[in-house]
């Protein structure tokens, strides 16, 4: 009535009298795929590195207008907002990031 064969049937003898393949075991195994340069995970470092270059660019005018070496204050107050509004829009990409994959680990399988 079933086409299923029981399962005390099923022995390795079938394994037993197959031939080795060597050439499986000596063949050389591809490299891993690597991700593109121009991927998600490169935004992100390039989205950092920016950040960083921001604040960085504006604490030395902050500090070149503190030690009185540049008297270009606006310069350093633009500098000092560009960097908060770039670090602002790293935290909601990673803010983002974080919801999305909790979202997905909600999802049921």
């Amino acid at each position: 009535m079933s086409a299923l064969t029981p399962l005390g049937s099923v022995t390795g003898s079938a394994l037993i009298g197959a031939p080795l393949r060597p050439e499986v075991l000596t063949r050389p195994v591809a490299p891993a795929p690597t991700a593109p340069e121009n991927g998600f995970g490169a935004m992100l470092d390039n989205l950092v590195e920016t950040v960083a270059t921001k604040e960085t660019a504006a604490n030395d005018l902050t500090r070149r207008v503190l030690l009185g070496e540049t008297d270009q204050l606006h310069q350093s107050v633009i500098a000092m907002q560009e960097a908060s509004v770039a670090f602002g829009l790293m935290v909601e990409v990673r803010n983002k990031l974080v919801e999305s994959y909790q979202e997905l680990m909600r999802l049921q399988v």
